[in-house]
């Protein structure tokens, strides 16, 4: 077993922590387990508290254009109050709940380009120390994975996928942060629309859909944006004719006056909770709860990720930063911190 020494704030000699995440993919608002490893240093020490952290890489807007960070957003506190002996090795199981609105990070375990991962701090004599950063996988919720297998039926491609910091207005979302999945439009709605995009907002109770238009000028008008939100349960995404549904709620989105052109983004506010719980519903609502009498006859595995991965010339991993290198993603960073 290999272990990553902590040098930093505890000093050379302290214990070494090694997170171990159980294998395969997890589900936004599904358990995370796994063992977290400590190996005694030269001398005992009181490890006062073993804490896991949930790190994502975001996009924001600044004035001087876009950039990206390494943001934290939720924290679990999974041992501590013990000493370790010199030496001693030391395995601490944990069972953790993912946030709900947990990016997806994978289709059909192709890389959306999404960076998450685990970060573990020991608290030890006082300071605290940052350990490796663990990937994580998410795969989507069954209704979230039916929605992007429609879109890919009805011709969208996957354009990109990324996380932006900042709150969509007139929804329930908790998070910093939002995920957008871009789709490149089928050819019927081409000369219509620039692009689709999707942003998933999941709850215990169900699932907000926010969709957004980047809409193509006419003759006497500019183009601007057009914003729909539509909610759908858990229960039931086997009975839904879903090529159906999202088609109707594109429909919708592109027959838009574009009643929201002036943006659906709250402006971020680093000072501003991070919560934000209200369940304001606007007035582009549709009840996504139509049933129908069939089951959905979805196509192989390969066709699906095809349909919705491919804009035909790249791969879903295409100029992404691939889930192996997420280390090194985030160690740069920290570098890069330290000597500022």
């Amino acid at each position: 077993m290999v272990f990553k020494r902590l040098l930093g704030a505890i000093g050379v000699g302290a214990p070494s922590v090694d997170t171990v995440l159980d294998g395969g993919a997890v589900r936004p608002g599904d358990s995370l387990s796994g063992q977290v490893h400590l190996e005694g240093g030269s001398a005992a020490f009181d490890i006062e508290h073993i804490t896991l952290e949930l790190v994502a890489r975001v996009e924001a807007e600044h004035d001087d254009g876009e950039r990206e960070g390494a943001l934290s957003f939720d924290r679990f506190t999974v041992g501590g109050g013990f000493r370790l002996a010199a030496g001693e090795r030391r395995s601490v199981p944990f069972t953790v709940r993912l946030p709900w609105e947990t990016p997806v990070t994978e289709l059909y375990g192709q890389p959306l380009g999404i960076v998450l991962g685990v970060r573990t701090e020991l608290a030890v004599a006082g300071a605290k120390d940052k350990g490796d950063l663990d990937p994580l996988r998410i795969e989507p919720l069954p209704v979230q994975e039916a929605i992007l297998e429609a879109l890919g039926r009805l011709g969208y491609g996957f354009r990109s996928a990324d996380l932006e910091l900042g709150h969509i207005r007139g929804t329930g979302q908790t998070l910093p942060f939002y995920q957008e999945i871009e789709l490149t439009p089928p050819p019927q709605y081409a000369h219509a629309v620039n692009e689709i995009e999707v942003t998933f907002l999941a709850t215990p109770g169900g699932m907000e859909v926010v969709l957004e238009a980047d809409k193509r000028g006419g003759l006497f008008s500019g183009g601007h944006d057009a914003v729909n939100r539509f909610t759908v349960g858990h229960d039931g995404v086997e009975h839904i004719d879903w090529n159906a549904q999202v088609d109707s709620w594109v429909r919708q989105l592109v027959d838009s006056h574009g009643t929201h052109a002036a943006g659906p983004y709250a402006p971020h506010d680093d000072h501003a909770a991070p919560h934000f719980a209200g369940h304001h519903h606007e007035s582009h609502h549709a009840d996504a709860h139509h049933h129908d009498s069939g089951h959905r006859s979805g196509p192989s595995t390969g066709a699906v990720v095809a349909g919705v991965a491919a804009g035909a010339a790249v791969g879903v991993v295409g100029g992404f930063v691939a889930a192996e290198v997420i280390d090194e993603v985030f160690d740069d960073e920290d570098e890069g911190d330290d000597e500022g």
